[in-house]
């Protein structure tokens, strides 16, 4: 049976966490990250550990340091995915294309606007 153990940690102990986790041969699964009703910025990274899940949460900081350099794509996607729907940052990350997203679908504050499917196709410019 899989559990999962969330860790409060601090912006600063992002990458140290990562390089620990790293050299200890754990994988990274997956990098959350949401803003809470009251407005808190919440981004976790979640690492293997046999049949247990890590969680290591971090709270309240809009702007948060790459793993990338330690994780390459696996951190890179998950970062960038988050950092595209979501208004937090990760710090030294290159997120100047988009993945999925153009830039006039979001309001800029993380949220999907609602435009008629051919008012984006003509300002994407995807009308023949």
């Amino acid at each position: 049976m899989q559990t999962n153990e969330k860790i409060q940690i601090q912006s600063e102990e992002i990458v140290p966490t990562a390089e620990k986790m790293r050299q200890a041969g754990r994988l990274l699964i997956m990098i959350h990250g949401h803003i809470e009703n009251d407005g808190t910025p919440v981004v976790t990274y979640d690492y293997d550990d046999g049949p247990n899940v890590l969680s290591y949460e971090v709270r309240g900081h809009a702007t948060v340091p790459t793993i990338s350099h330690i994780y390459d794509a696996a951190a890179q996607w998950a970062e960038r995915d988050v950092a595209e729907l979501v208004p937090i940052t990760f710090e030294g990350l290159d997120c100047s294309q988009r993945l999925f997203m153009p830039d006039n679908l979001l309001s800029g504050e993380g949220q999907i606007t609602v435009t008629p499917i051919d008012v984006l196709r003509k300002e994407n410019n995807l009308d023949s």
